[in-house]
């Protein structure tokens, strides 16, 4: 278990989610924010570390587990998920905070930094790439493109009928093959399946693929390319430590080729024994790196 009690909290947008909320709230405050196909819990290991000198909120992001679940796929837009996160942070009082990603939260959280560096004071960003270079890998990058090819047959509406027929303890047997370390997911293995089988879950889990603006060419595509792809993009302007699981099979090295430009003040770390769930398969590694980046960059006043 994450050891920490969950609170259902109902944000001016419209969405009721569960977080689980940590430490001291006169702490300077952080955000967890998990990705596909997991929750809270993704930040297991991590929770505990920093509640003890941080105020930390990691919440089950709509769509997910217990959390509001939405029926449509425009319900799950890039920007309804960024005003979540900013409105969780309203209902604490946060004016700043550092802002924490992996996968799917990774790109709600690149977002926050691009567009709202008033709020956003400190990025991490574990396994989650810069949405111009991952948009531009999949035209220019064969393995990039054969790995996400994935997200194609997730968009597809059919998956979730797929899905009941076969059950969901089938399709988690299949859905991490290749991607994590078994022994550490097995301990996991019923919380996924609880959460999954939530009424709604898995169409919510999907819709965010559903919902995406990513362009995912097939393998045997050249679609136009799209212009913005090597237009000049604007650099994040706040702090960013990116912390990458080495061993990833669906986000390739090509992730981490051009971040300089993008990313001024940018520190990486790379961890050569996990995979893509870094956060859970390597969690002393990252919790040595988050907390020398964190006193390395201290909050500023204000």
């Amino acid at each position: 278990m994450s050891g920490h009690p969950l609170q259902r909290i109902a944000l001016s947008t419209g969405i009721a989610l569960d977080v689980a909320v940590a430490g001291d709230p006169a702490n300077p405050p952080m955000i967890f924010l998990h990705g596909f196909p997991e929750s809270h819990r993704t930040w297991r290991h991590q929770l505990t570390e920093f509640a003890r000198d941080h105020f930390v909120l990691a919440p089950d992001q709509r769509g997910y587990a217990r959390s509001d679940k939405p029926p449509e796929v425009m319900d799950y837009t890039a920007g309804k998920l960024l005003a979540d996160v900013l409105a969780l942070a309203d209902h604490f009082g946060m004016s700043r905070f550092t802002l924490v990603g992996h996968d799917w939260g990774g790109a709600v959280a690149w977002m926050g930094a691009i567009t709202r560096a008033d709020r956003v004071a400190r990025l991490i960003i574990l396994n989650s790439p810069h949405p111009l270079i991952f948009q531009r890998s999949l035209f220019d990058d064969v393995d990039q493109r054969r790995a996400s090819q994935y997200i194609t047959a997730f968009r597809n509406p059919s998956l979730e009928a797929h899905i009941a027929r076969i059950g969901v303890e089938a399709y988690f047997n299949t859905t991490f093959v290749g991607h994590a370390d078994p022994a550490k997911l097995a301990p996991e293995r019923a919380a996924y399946i609880d959460q999954w089988s939530q009424p709604g879950a898995l169409t919510g889990m999907f819709n965010w693929y559903r919902a995406s603006r990513i362009i995912v060419p097939d393998m045997d595509e050249s679609p136009p390319r799209p212009a913005f792809l090597d237009a000049p993009f604007a650099p994040v302007s706040v702090p960013v430590l990116v912390v990458w699981g080495m061993g990833d099979t669906a986000l390739k090295p090509c992730q981490l080729a051009g971040l300089a430009p993008l990313v001024p003040q940018l520190t990486l770390v790379r961890v050569a024994d996990a995979g893509h769930f870094v956060p859970w398969e390597a969690p002393d590694a990252v919790n040595a790196a988050l907390r020398a980046w964190l006193a390395d960059h201290p909050l500023a006043d204000g």
